[in-house]
Formats: structure tokens, C-alpha cells, sequence
């Protein structure tokens, strides 16, 4: 019989099944309290994903079913591990980690966003990486202040 008919229990059929990691952004892993929450919350449910797939009893179809949860275990743990929980800032003058911000841009749009960690930022929810270009152009920035980004400029209008 060729072995294309058999089940094969191969080093090759678990290497088609190993995701490379999620890659892991440079620099501090700054992240508010509820940030680190969240992550926690992402461990969990990839750990659950991973036990419930590990009930498989087709071992290739089970390594298929775990292998995205085992790479989130692995990213997550490692965020987990390197996370820097920054306090919110009780200082509102300047924009900082934490803070929310508000700009208005010059075709007049006015836009709000809270500056978060990278792994929280969801600009469609109104939060932005730290890392963002349009955070970092605004960190230090006080009321009233401009900032040049991506060849515009913007006008913080409040900062809470």
C-alpha cells in the first residue's frame, strides 16, 4: 500500500502545523491596568482553545486545531511577561500614556483617542498605540498646542 493512503504520524505532518509566532513589537511593552487584564482574558480563552482541541482523537487533525491557540499561548505569555502596567497620569496638562486626547485636524475634522498599549489599541474603539505616529507626535504636547503629523498639522483641543 503507498504511504499516501496511510496515516502518517510525521515529524513533517507537525511541522505543517507549527505557526510561526506572532511577531512581538520592538521596544517597552507599556500597558494600562485594564490592558494587562485584557491580555490575562486572551491567555485564558487560548488556553481553553488549546485543552478543547487536545480532546481531538485525530492526532492530525488535532495538531490543525491547536496549532493557532498554541501560538496565542505563546504570544500571550510573552506580553504577559514583558508588560509594563503604567499608572493613568495624574497630571492633565501635557498628553502622556493614559491620557485621552483630543485634536482637531486641519480639514477640521475632530478626533478623540486615549493613548494605550500596543496590544489594546483599537482606533475604531478610540484608543492608539503609544507608538502610533500621531501619539508620538502629541506626547509632551499641551492645550492648544500644534504637532506636524504625516505632513499635516493637528491642534490639541483637550486633554483628559
Amino acid at each position: 500500500m503507498s504511504v499516501a493512503f496511510t496515516k502518517e504520524d510525521s515529524a513533517e505532518t507537525a511541522s505543517e502545523t507549527m505557526l510561526p509566532d506572532r511577531p512581538i513589537p520592538d521596544g517597552p511593552n507599556l500597558v494600562t491596568a485594564a490592558g494587562l487584564e485584557a491580555l490575562e482574558a486572551q491567555l485564558l480563552a487560548a488556553k481553553h482553545a488549546y485543552d478543547t482541541a487536545m480532546v481531538v482523537e485525530d492526532i492530525n487533525e488535532r495538531r490543525r486545531q491547536a496549532a493557532s491557540p498554541y501560538r496565542d499561548i505563546r504570544y500571550y505569555s510573552e506580553r504577559i511577561r514583558t508588560a509594563q502596567v503604567v499608572e493613568n497620569s495624574v497630571d492633565r496638562s501635557v498628553v502622556a500614556f493614559g491620557t485621552t486626547v483630543t485634536f482637531e485636524r486641519e480639514d477640521g475634522r475632530v478626533q478623540t483617542y486615549r493613548i494605550v498599549g500596543e496590544d489594546e489599541a483599537d482606533p475604531k474603539s478610540g484608543t492608539i498605540s503609544f507608538s502610533s505616529p500621531i501619539a508620538r507626535a502629541l506626547m509632551g504636547k499641551g492645550e492648544g498646542d500644534v504637532a506636524s503629523v504625516a505632513g499635516g498639522e493637528v491642534e490639541i483641543l483637550r486633554i483628559g
